[in-house]
C-alpha cells in the first residue's frame, strides 16, 4: 500500500496575485517568492501553516462554498487574527462557541483558523 507524504503544495486561483499575497502577508506575518513559470503564469509563493500556497493569475469568478483550508492555532492566537482582521477591515465570523474563525480571500476562498485539535477530538488514532 502506498502512502502519501506531507502536502507539497496548494494552488489557489486568484485574479490579483499581488493583493491576495499582500493580504496574506500582513494577517499572517508570511514572506512571498514572486516567479513567472515557464509558460508565462504570474504566481506567487507564500509559506502557510508549513505549507507553499501557490497564488496563480486567472480571471475567474468563484461562488462561495463550503470548500476551506483550516489551520490550527491556539485560542490567543485565533483572537490575535480576529484581532487583525478587524483592524483590517475584513469580514469574518466566529463560530462553534469561539474555537474556530472563518473569512475569505478577495476570490471566494475559504480559510479556516481553529484552535481545536482535531487529533484529541477524533477517536482514529493514525
Amino acid at each position: 500500500m502506498t502512502t502519501l507524504d506531507a502536502l507539497s503544495h496548494i494552488a489557489l486561483v486568484v485574479r490579483n496575485p499581488s493583493r491576495t499575497a499582500a493580504f496574506f502577508e500582513e494577517l499572517f506575518a508570511a514572506k512571498t517568492v514572486r516567479r513567472r513559470d515557464d509558460d508565462g503564469h504570474d504566481e506567487a509563493y507564500i509559506r502557510l501553516g508549513g505549507v507553499w500556497f501557490v497564488l496563480v493569475a486567472a480571471d475567474v469568478e468563484r461562488p462561495l462554498v463550503g470548500d476551506h483550508v483550516a489551520f490550527r492555532a491556539s485560542t490567543e492566537q485565533l483572537q490575535s487574527f480576529a484581532g487583525k482582521l478587524r483592524r483590517m477591515g475584513h469580514a469574518y465570523q466566529m463560530a462553534r462557541s469561539d474555537t474556530a474563525l472563518y473569512f475569505t480571500d478577495f476570490d471566494n476562498h475559504v480559510f479556516e483558523i481553529d484552535s481545536v485539535d482535531l487529533n484529541l477530538e477524533l477517536p482514529v488514532k493514525v
